[in-house]
């Protein structure tokens, strides 16, 4: 009996439709650090986050973007595609763009930022991120409510680590930052 419930409910309405299979990044880094960097991403946390992170990646839009701002005990940002590129990009502006796409409305969470943790990037409007987005190299519990989490790294802690830091209080990366060469979404 049981078997045919199942049966019919695979059948019957989308109400009854079993949930997509888990979605993920695959970064494959070059320059300093080199190898790749997994990423779980939280559907159920962040889905309209989730969503344009992984259209974005299908895209290519991710593809030879840089890390721009690095902060020693703090976090990796990149995802700037429109300015950050590593080929043609204006370094001196990444950072400041995003992708053609519309900003997000926030969907913050009680997922705590701790190490490897990944967030949204953003102005001072909560409702303003859309394509950057970084990697924490430490618990920043300040950060917590105020910025939406997306995933957390399942693999390559290391080479987050391994990432060339930036310099002063912004970050800022100086001579040839490391880059996203490959960005692939995964299951």
């Amino acid at each position: 009996m049981r078997k045919l419930f199942l049966a019919t409910c695979l059948l019957a309405a989308p109400a009854f439709a079993l949930p997509a299979a888990a979605t993920g990044l695959r970064i494959t880094v070059e320059g300093e650090a080199n190898g790749v960097i997994e990423i779980d991403l939280l559907e159920d946390v962040a889905p309209e986050h989730v969503a344009q992170i992984t259209a974005l990646a299908e895209e290519g839009f991710y593809d030879g973007v840089v890390f721009h701002r690095v902060i020693e005990g703090f976090m990796a940002q990149t995802g700037d595609g429109e300015f950050g590129k590593f080929e043609g990009g204006d370094m001196r502006r990444a950072g400041t763009g995003g992708s053609d796409r519309p900003d997000l409305p926030a969907e913050f969470s009680d997922e705590p930022f701790e190490r490897g943790v990944v967030g949204m990037a953003r102005t001072a409007d909560p409702n303003s991120a859309n394509s950057q987005f970084f990697i924490m190299f430490a618990p920043a519990p300040h950060l917590n409510g105020q910025y939406t989490v997306v995933g957390r790294v399942t693999e390559g802690l290391d080479v987050l680590d391994a990432i060339k830091r930036g310099e002063g209080p912004n970050g800022a990366v100086i001579g040839q930052p490391d880059m996203m060469a490959d960005v692939e979404v995964i299951d």
